[in-house]
């Protein structure tokens, strides 16, 4: 009887058009999921710090082209729109959160494992396979986290929330390099293989572990049903009456999505090929720790944002971020040396908040949207395995430094958004009504206050969650 309960209180499966108090959780009620969910943060963020190492790393040992190596970005990033617009955006409607983190880090843990055979038979194109696995379990991951980040708590704080949540993502891309240049450059190219071996070997174990810490975790779920609910609340759900495919700005920040995210990948993907092409006496384990200071130089710049947001609104503070990026990208294409490698650690700075305040951003208004919506953003990585192969035929023909012309289109392409979301007030309105909501500060209430004719009424939940269902079915 006991296991029967235990188990029954940890179904993994939700109704979505069921109301829970989720939506108007406090800062104190969403303190323990948001901090189990920035570990899973952690984890993608020393993943793709660990990725853009291992590229490097490979066309050392199995002497590979700079164009080849992109294969394991192609792989990686590639998965993203395959879990986001499918499996995993399946799991999270049909299911919910926390059965999507746990299939993510069962993908994640499967993949890791089977790289260790690929290693020993130098498949390079077997351990892309694996890195496919791999993206898929991230891309799980990331279309859950990213959305849970953002509506876990009070509105007003969500872009702050998910910067601080992925800073720590940007902490697990400089520890990836630091390792990297101790465990896979400092080595016999056997040795160094092996060493490989044994940090996936260790991931595999920490992620079947927190995802079992998932299994056994009460943390709220938040339906569909609560996001119409807090979009009614801000005033800014208008667009969730009308269908799927007329969600405008949705589509725009998922452009935008893919367009910044190809850039920042093939950056930092060919970052130690830069440092040492154009700087003098550098090798590839140095190139790997100036590669750690420029994600920490990311790292930085995402708690500095975090800062920001605090007092100046995050479109504003997004806005000024990515165009720091256009305007510091550009001299590393004529620049070499010392002068050209700040100019990237300026751009990494600047590139940090980006990612998950257009995440943020994106489904502001989607109210029962959300799931979906998020999908989509989440899919937008697929930049990541478009742009980085752009930039290695590139490099090969006409060199590293001049290949930073490609992301730098990307980045202008995704300012686009950068700027109606500042300038166009049906982006900017939507945004600014959920930085100004009281929901979620002042704890949970049972009735709303509205006035009417005759005098104030109070107006219960079930009330106002009949009055959204009513329009939903309209639609």
């Amino acid at each position: 009887m006991g296991f029967g309960n235990f188990f029954r209180k940890r179904s993994l499966r939700v109704r979505d058009d069921k109301r829970t108090k989720a939506a108007e959780l406090t800062l104190r009620e969403s303190l323990y999921p948001i901090a189990l969910v920035t570990v899973l943060f952690f984890l993608w963020g020393f993943s793709y710090g660990l990725l853009d190492t291992l590229n490097k790393h490979f066309q050392n040992t199995l002497g590979i082209s700079k164009s080849r190596s992109s294969g394991l970005q192609a792989a990686y990033f590639g998965a993203y729109p395959l879990a986001s617009l499918g499996h995993a955006a399946w799991i999270l409607r049909r299911f919910g959160y926390r059965a999507t983190f746990i299939w993510g880090l069962f993908l994640y843990g499967v993949g890791a494992l089977l790289t260790i055979p690929t290693i020993i038979y130098h498949n390079f194109g077997g351990f892309c396979f694996c890195i496919f696995i791999i993206g898929n379990g991230l891309g799980s991951l990331e279309t859950a986290a990213n959305p849970y980040v953002a509506v876990c708590g009070p509105p007003k704080y969500s872009e702050i929330r998910i910067n601080l949540s992925q800073a720590f993502n940007g902490i697990g891309t400089v520890v990836a390099p630091v390792l990297g240049s101790y465990v896979f450059f400092n080595f016999d190219e056997e040795r160094a293989l092996k060493n490989v071996q044994w940090v996936y070997l260790a991931i595999a174990c920490f992620v079947f572990l927190l995802g079992f810490a998932f299994y056994l975790s009460d943390i709220p779920e938040i339906t569909d049903a609560d996001m119409a609910f807090q979009a009614a609340e801000t005033h800014a759900g208008e667009d969730q009456n009308q269908k799927f495919r007329k969600q405008y700005r949705l589509f725009h920040a998922t452009f935008a999505q893919f367009c910044y995210t190809g850039a920042q990948v093939a950056i930092a993907g060919y970052f130690i090929n830069y440092v040492t092409e154009t700087r003098a006496n550098t090798d590839s384990a140095l190139g790997s720790q100036f590669l750690a200071g420029a994600q920490g130089a990311f790292a930085l710049g995402r708690f500095g944002g975090v800062l920001l947001m605090r007092y100046v609104r995050p479109r504003m503070v997004f806005g000024v971020f990515l165009t720091m990026c256009i305007i510091f990208v550009a001299p590393a294409i004529t620049q070499r040396g010392n002068i050209g490698m700040s100019m990237l650690y300026v751009t990494l700075f600047f590139e940090s908040i980006c990612f998950p305040t257009i995440v943020a951003l994106g489904m502001r208004g989607l109210g029962r949207h959300t799931k979906r919506g998020s999908g989509f953003l989440v899919g937008g990585v697929f930049g990541g395995a478009v742009v980085p192969p752009l930039m290695g035929v590139a490099a090969d023909r006409h060199g590293t430094a001049f290949s930073m012309l490609v992301p730098l289109c990307f980045f202008l392409a995704a300012w686009s958004y950068a700027l109606a979301v500042n300038f166009w007030p049906w982006y900017r309105d939507t945004a600014d009504a959920f930085t100004t909501t009281e929901v979620g500060l002042h704890g949970h209430h049972d009735g709303v206050v509205e006035q009417g004719d005759e005098g104030v009424a109070p107006v219960s939940d079930e009330e106002k969650v009949a009055a959204v269902a009513d329009r939903v079915e309209k639609v």
